[in-house]
């Protein structure tokens, strides 16, 4: 199944995009900490050519932490890049770490020349947020779904850097399968492009190969089910998805687990690892605190 998405205001926003990155000193790309590599867009990697660039992962508190961990040093060791992840409960250590990123880049304000960064990334990643968070107070919309910045938004920081928050971005073709079935299950394409149940079918395989563990202590289970559609019927059957005659429904149960996904549910979970890690990182044991979800 091919799965695009590249709705017309974005062939404006990407040529605004690339005439205004000969003006900016850095790129603050913004990428899921979930899914690093599949929401990093090629476009913003082609137009920053060199640039420095300053890598937020965010949503960190929903992924793996120890596989955060390594795709942080991963993007540090290309040349001129920083990255950082940010935690929601502590936006004063966001601000923080971009004025320490971006001195050790070798950028520096002056009042003379204030620093110019540019926020970019595909959508519903958190670059509204991240945004807010450096200005320390609501300056642009914000929604868990995706698109919602259709327009340039240029801010004034406290510390003098002027940032300019671009809309969210995808690319003409997605090649990569794999990697657009992610974006979808994280919500950076929206439900309305989407097959539910293409999509939790993925999603399921992920799952039970990467964090079997997670899945049958969210849903209860005797035995780790061994299959995607197995899965799925066990969720079906669990959520009030038994439909007349017994049979189950799988778009149901597919919804539901793209939802808990989406929302932590399921406990701490990265989609993928960098590629040069083998094996990929899972956690060994269920912690406490999804387990105590499990039992709500």
């Amino acid at each position: 199944m091919s799965l695009q998405w590249y709705p017309g205001h974005m062939t404006k926003a990407r040529r605004e995009l690339a005439e205004l990155m000969p003006s900016q000193d850095v790129v603050i790309e913004v990428v899921d900490a979930r899914l690093p590599a599949a929401s990093t867009n090629p476009v913003v990697s082609e137009l920053r050519g060199d640039k420095p660039c300053i890598r937020v992962l965010t949503k960190h508190d929903l992924a793996d932490p120890a596989v955060t961990h390594a795709w942080i040093a991963a993007f540090e060791r290309a040349p001129h890049v920083a990255a950082f992840a940010t935690h929601p409960d502590r936006p004063q250590d966001t601000r923080k770490r971009i004025r320490e990123l971006a001195a050790r880049l070798g950028l520096h304000h002056r009042k003379d020349r204030p620093l110019r960064a540019l926020i970019a990334g595909v959508p519903n990643v958190g670059k509204s947020t991240l945004i807010n968070v450096l200005m320390d107070r609501a300056v642009a919309k914000t929604s868990d779904k995706p698109a919602v910045t259709k327009v340039q938004q240029r801010v004034v920081l406290p510390t003098g850097m002027i940032v300019t928050d671009s809309p969210g971005l995808t690319w003409p073709k997605i090649e990569d399968e794999a990697g657009a079935f992610r974006l979808a299950l994280a919500g950076s394409i929206p439900d309305t492009a989407i097959d539910y149940l293409t999509i939790g079918t993925f999603a399921g395989q992920l799952l039970l190969t990467r964090y079997p563990a997670l899945v049958v202590a969210r849903y209860k289970l005797a035995a780790t089910p061994a299959t995607a559609e197995a899965l799925l019927t066990e969720i079906g059957r669990r959520r009030g998805g038994l439909r007349a005659g017994g049979t189950i429904d799988l778009h149901k149960a597919s919804e539901i687990l793209i939802r808990e996904f989406r929302h932590g549910s399921l406990g701490r979970i990265s989609l993928e690892t960098p590629p040069e890690i083998v094996p990929e990182i899972v956690p060994e044991t269920v912690p406490e605190t999804v387990e105590e979800s499990a039992k709500t």
